[in-house]
Order: structure tokens, then sequence, then C-alpha cells
């Protein structure tokens, strides 16, 4: 029988109990229908951290207060009356009743605790009375030696072995970088090793962390600043002219609340080029900022630098700084990032997923295709072009893919003002390459290149000068000559000046008529393709066939298995007039077009999607009740219902994403959100990949 659990155990403060979780979690969810999550021990019935921060951000369905056995109080009470087997019993009960109601259980053990009477090596006894499976987690930051490696693994090992317990192998993480590969040459085929490297923005607390754990008030009106990591404190006591030789990168700045000029010399450094880029300032002594002070520095154009305050003298809030510890929160989007792209990286996740024995998944569901989407998007090796390095969304964007390692970025702009607006912003774009169309060397190639192509629309070499100088024409000459491999847009640019250069240099397919749009739908348990929903008005039969097959096999590319419902206002052969006949030709086309795909048509859309419905309107039908792309009549049809689904089904639509043209340009909406960008910026990535391999 299949193990239905997992344990997560560690015997050593600091290991990344958290982040391990949450990378095996972040497993479990893409391969398993229903996860739970459970700690046999808490420290009080108060909202556990853990428990809080994997329910809220796997979205798990199971309510916060199942997720825990009992309270460490109640077991020491316990053990102290002899009654420990009654501790086991009752963790039992609570574990067994979400082995009943979901398909896997992932158990996190004791990483925080040191008592005299309950330590972490509770966690072999609870493995052991509860037959769960184990990966130990090792903290393996001070590993400095090939025998200090054998010698934890064969006291693993044994321990293990004492206990009865099945341990599936081990976890080391926060190794030095040096000793990376010694460590994973440890691994053999009869125990597995997963090595994670040490990096240390994951040891530094957020700004967010010292407000939370220092209690200190926020000043600043925007929370998201709060994402800044602290990298080192100052405490500012000299003159401002020698406190300035100072800075470094990551600075939190501790000063007492009416040094006004330290105040203004911190925000001045910090907005110049000279200076590194701060995390932020607290201010001491009960001592808020000068009302001149703070009309000065809100009346200028001075980009927001988080400033908190605490009630207490400077010595006293630095020693509460220094005490803080980092830690993975729901708002750490920057550092969830960083650590799922770690996790990502160095650990491969079918040698785990066959170490816990996941059966292979049914169906496509949203946390399978993001995975999906971000690990083929890694493996592409292509860079993505972002024209609009103006908007701070698509800044924040560029540093997540970053850190998530999911391609490379181009920035189109000015460096400068680029590099000034991520220091600000406390990003880091160090690995993306920025492109200055005023001083690009090819400029001269790509006039001649465009005048090329357009001449023969009256195009003269002056207008093709100042038409390629265009952002969205440079970005789009860029593509086309291969100085990227694909262009996401639209944040702040309409559809029409995002796609029209493309339509113009890039071009469609081989074969392809025209260019065409879908969306992916991502539902709570399924992903769904709609399309077209932001091209093509009113497309004839012979267009609507060919945006079925291209939806198809773009479906296809993505993990989607592609059964096609060609929408109308009727199923079958019931309905009849000009709109429905349209639909019904097309269906034609499109199956002949492309026969090895199940294309079926009219059907309305209740028959396409529900089972019971398409029993009754269309029962001999492959794809009603199952289709998994849906094609529209027409752009006003399409439109309206993937914003009606996307709303009122508080659905994720990612798009529009463009098929048909030689290499990828997509379209964002201007009010993208970070994750609609994210996703957008990995599909292009694949799809780039994917016309490479043709080419």
């Amino acid at each position: 029988m299949q193990p239905k659990s997992l344990l997560l155990i560690c015997k050593t403060p600091k290991s990344g109990m958290r982040m391990i979780s949450m990378g095996v979690m972040a497993i479990l969810k893409r391969e398993v229908q229903d996860v739970a999550f459970f700690k046999p021990l808490v420290m009080t019935k108060e909202e556990d951290a853990d428990i809080h921060f994997i329910t809220q951000y796997f979205k798990l369905k199971q309510a916060p207060e199942t997720a825990y056995g009992m309270t460490i109080e109640e077991a020491k009470i316990l053990m102290a009356e002899n009654k420990s087997q009654i501790i086991y019993e009752k963790i039992l009960e609570r574990y067994t009743l979400l082995l009943q109601r979901y398909n896997f259980v992932l158990c996190q053990g004791l990483h925080t605790i040191n008592d005299t009477i309950i330590d972490t090596t509770f966690n072999l006894k609870i493995a052991e009375n509860l037959q769960i499976p184990v990966l130990e987690i090792i903290n393996g930051q001070r590993i400095k030696t090939s025998e200090e490696i054998d010698s934890i693994l064969d006291y693993t090992k044994h321990t293990a072995s004492t206990h009865n317990i099945t341990l599936l192998g081990v976890f080391f993480n926060r190794v030095p970088i040096k000793m990376v590969r010694v460590v994973e040459e440890k691994s053999n085929d009869g125990f597995c090793l997963y090595v994670l490297p040490e990096i240390p923005e994951l040891d530094q607390p957020t700004m967010a962390d010292i407000v939370s754990q220092t209690g200190a008030k926020l000043l600043t009106k925007e929370k998201f600043i709060l994402d800044r990591t602290v990298r080192q404190t100052k405490v500012a006591a000299m003159m401002l002219e020698h406190y300035l030789d100072y800075l470094e990168e990551g600075d939190l700045i501790i000063v007492p609340g009416d040094r006004s000029d330290i105040l203004v010399g911190t925000f001045l450094a910090n907005l110049s080029h000279n200076y590194p880029s701060l995390a932020g300032i607290l201010l001491t002594g009960d001592i808020l900022p000068a009302k001149a002070i703070d009309t000065l520095l809100s009346g200028t154009d001075i980009p927001v630098l988080p400033m908190i305050a605490l009630h207490t003298d400077t010595q006293s809030a630095a020693f509460r700084v220094e005490n803080v510890s980092a830690e993975i929160t729901l708002q750490s989007e920057r550092k969830i990032a960083l650590a799922l792209g770690l996790f990502n990286k160095h650990i491969d996740a079918k040698i785990l997923k066959n170490r816990i024995s996941l059966e292979a998944p049914k169906r496509m569901t949203p946390v399978r295709f993001t995975y999906m989407l971000y690990e083929k998007a890694r493996a592409s090796k292509c860079r993505i072009l972002l024209p609009e390095s103006t908007d701070e969304r698509i800044l924040r964007a560029a540093d997540n893919v970053l850190r998530q390692g999911l391609c490379d970025i181009t920035l189109l702009g000015n460096p400068q003002h680029i590099h000034r607006d991520s220091s600000l912003l406390g990003l880091d774009l160090s690995k993306a390459e920025v492109v200055d169309p005023e001083s690009w060397d090819h400029m001269e190639e790509f006039v001649t290149t465009f005048y090329q192509l357009r001449k023969h629309k009256g195009i003269i070499k002056q207008v093709a000068r100042e038409m390629v100088s265009r952002e969205n024409y440079f970005a789009t000459m860029m593509l086309y000559l291969g100085y990227v491999d694909g262009i996401v847009s639209g944040a702040t640019h309409t559809t029409r000046e995002t796609i029209k250069p493309a339509f113009e240099i890039i071009k469609t397919k081989k074969n392809v008529a025209l260019i065409s749009s879908l969306f992916f739908m991502l539902l709570d348990d399924r992903v769904l393709v709609y399309a077209d929903c932001a091209v093509n008005p009113d497309p004839n039969a012979q267009e609507l066939a060919q945006i079925a097959v291209n939806s198809a096999k773009t479906a296809k590319t993505f993990g989607i298995e592609p059964k096609v419902a060609m929408l109308s206002y009727s199923s079958g052969d019931s309905g009849v007039g000009e709109d429905v006949d349209k639909v019904r030709r097309a269906t034609h086309i499109a199956q002949t077009l492309a026969p090895e795909i199940m294309i079926e048509g009219p059907m309305q859309y209740d028959a396409a999607v529900d089972p019971k419905v398409a029993a009754q309107k269309m029962p001999k039908s492959k794809v009603a009740g199952h289709a998994t792309v849906f094609i529209f009549p027409d752009l006003n049809t399409g439109n309206n219902t993937y914003k009606a689904v996307q709303r009122s089904a508080n659905a994720i639509a990612i798009g529009p994403i463009l098929q048909g043209l030689k290499k990828p340009v997509n379209d964002l909406s201007r009010g993208a959100e970070l994750a609609d960008i994210i996703h957008t910026i990995a599909i292009t990535a694949i799809q780039a990949a994917g016309e490479k391999e043709k080419s």
C-alpha cells in the first residue's frame, strides 16, 4: 500500500523547516488532488505560524484547527502523569481524520523547542507510533569535511533504524557553496540526499520581520515596501558628512527622531547614484519627524523609503533589531520567489516524487499548470524582452522571474533610471540586461532592415528611422533580428500598440492565415483554454476553424489534452440560423484540418462543461461535458465570457496569449497584476523555445 503521508523532522534549530515544507508541499499540491497539513505538537492553540503560512499560501481546504494534534503543555502534563501513550493515541486520532478526508497528509515535526521534557527527539517517537515515513532536515551550515557528512549520515540512519522508522532521505540545507558537490556525492541508489546551498538573503530579516517582531510602528503608508531585506544595521550618531561614508547596501538606519539632518540626508543618499540602496529608517526616542521635515519630504518626487518607529532609546532599539529572526511569511513575496527558485533548481522533483510514491496525476490542475509553466520556462534558456521598464510592476516581475530562474530578462530603457528605480524599490536586477535605444550600436541595422521590410508600403528611410525609435517598434526589431527570443508588453500600452509592430515585422507562421489569441483560465480544480477573446472581432468559418486548430495545438504544448468545443447558442443539430451554421461549417473545416484532434460542435457552454447536461443534450459526444478548449464564435461573446468567469468564479485568467506569429509577442492587460506578468513571461519563454526547436 502506498504511503499517504510524510513527516519532516529536524534535530537542530535554523534548519529551514518552513522552506523545505514549502518546497515539498508545492510538489504535493501539483501531484495530489487534496492535500492536508498536520503538526503533531504545537506551542499553543493560538494560530501556529507554520500552519497559518502553509494553509494560506497553498490555499488548503482544511480548517486551521484541524492541522494539529495537541499543545506541548498538554503533552507535558500527560507525560508527568505517566500517560505518554495517551499523547500518541490523541495525535493519531486527529491525524487519522485527515487521512480519511484527504489524499495525502504532510506532517511537520517539532523544530523550534528546547525543553528538558519534550524536545525534537519526540519527532522520532511520533514517526514510530504513527508509522509515518520520514524525511530528515540537517542544518549543513557548519559542515567543513567529508568525514563530518559521513558521521551525520551514519547517526541519522542508525537513529531511524533504532526507532523502526522508514527514512526516505535527508535534506542537507544551508550547505556552504564549496561543500555542495561533496554532499551530493554521498547519495546512492538506496539512499537519497537533497542538497540546498546557503543563501545569505534567506537568513536576513525583512523590514516586515522587524516591524512584526519588535512592535515598531509603520510611519510610511505603503506596506509592500516592507519586503526589503535588511543586510545590516547602522546607528547614526555622527554628523551627516561623516555618517554618509559608512552607508552600505541594505542598511537599516537607526536614528533618534529629532535628527532631521540624518533623516533628510538618508532620503537623498538613497536617491543618489553615488550611494547604495538602503532598507529603511528606524526612528527612536518616541520622537517623530518635525512637521516641516515631513512636508519637505512629502512634497518631493523622492520615492518612499520605509520608515518605522520604536518608543525606546536608540541602544534598546538596536538590541531589539539584532534579535529579530528572518522568516518566510505570506508578505515575503521576494523571499518566497527566491526560496522556491532555489528549491526547484537544486531538488529533482521526480526523484522526490518517486520516493514518496505518488500516483500519476489524472488532470491538469492550476497548481500543476503553474509548476509546468515554470519548469518549462527554466528549461527554455530563452531571453524575454520587457519594453516597459518605467512601470513598477514590470520591474517587480523581472526581479521575481530572475529570482526563480525562469528565464533571462532584457529591459528596455535608460540604464541609470532603471538602476535608480529598482534600487529605490529594493529590487535586484543586476542579472538583467538593459538596452538603451538612444545608445544602441545597431540602430542603423534596425533602420535599414525595417525599411526593407516596409518599403513596399511606401515607407521612406526617414520615416523608418522615426518608427524604429518608438519603444514597441524598437523592441519588435530586437526580436526580429534575434537579440531576444520573445516580448511581453501591454502594461502601459494598448493591445494595438503592442501587436501592430508584430503584424508588420514578425508576421504569421507558414500555413497560418491569421493571428489569434487565447486565455488560460485557472479555475479551482482545472485549467481551460478560451479563444479567441482579444483579437478577431467576427471570424468567418474558415478563420474560426484555424483558431480552433491553433488553440488545440497551443493547449497541447502546455500539457492540456485538447478536447475542443465549438461554442454556439444551440447544441448538435437542433439549432438553425446564420450564426450557428457558421460554427457548424467551422467545425467540419477544423475536423478536416486536424483529424487527430477531438473537435465537436456546435454546442452550448453548459453542454461543453457539465457532464450531466452533456448526457442529455449530446449523449454520444466525446467532447461534451469534458471540453478543455472553448472556441467562441466572435470576440463579443469570448471577451465577455472570459471576464464573467474570471470575476464571478474568482478564476485566474492568463493572457491574452497570441498564437500564429513566427516569434512570440504577448500582450498584457493594463490592469495586470504581478502574478499575471510572471505567468505571461513564462509562457512567452516556452513559446520561444518551441519556435527555436522548429527553426
